[in-house]
């Protein structure tokens, strides 16, 4: 693994802590499936991880709740604590749990209660107008900008970072 210098105005995930940082964002993130507005936000929170592009957290009130169904997958993180899943649906389309949502996060991180976080690989996302990247390897959810530099986990052989 080689680490990619940032260049003017970008950071690098190696200098993301672990535990992570939870930091709040004024950028407009936007999430699309089917040309339908799923989401939209400019009070959004990044949850900033070592070796992890951004995972970002959009508070409930700027989801269309009538795309979100929710469904009995759940995960758990060490840090935040318990995940619930949601399945996204608009128009014709379904996205298959494509987002998940802290309940009852782990104190740190009380204040993503209830928000929702998207998959990039499932549906179109977006920070600022631009579209993101999917952070690799399927599992993770981060979102893959301009301005945050590698190599991310997710790709092959990063397993063990």
């Amino acid at each position: 693994m080689k680490r990619e210098i940032p260049g003017p105005g970008q950071e690098s995930v190696w200098d993301y802590p672990r535990p992570p940082r939870l930091e709040p964002s004024s950028k407009e993130v936007q999430v699309i499936l089917a040309g339908q507005l799923i989401a939209r936000s400019s009070s959004a929170y990044r949850v900033l991880e070592t070796s992890h592009p951004p995972s970002w957290y959009i508070p409930p009130s700027d989801v269309s709740m009538k795309f979100i169904a929710p469904v009995k997958k759940q995960s758990f993180c060490e840090w935040k604590g318990a995940a619930n899943y949601v399945t996204v649906c608009a128009a014709d389309a379904v996205a298959e749990e494509a987002a998940w949502v802290y309940q009852s996060p782990n104190a740190r991180f009380a204040p993503i209660k209830g928000y929702f976080a998207f998959y990039p690989n499932l549906l179109e996302c977006f920070v600022n107008g631009e579209r993101v990247e999917a952070q690799p390897g399927g599992f993770y959810g981060g979102w893959i900008t301009p301005d945050v530099v590698g190599p991310f986990k997710g790709v092959p052989g990063s397993f063990g970072w």
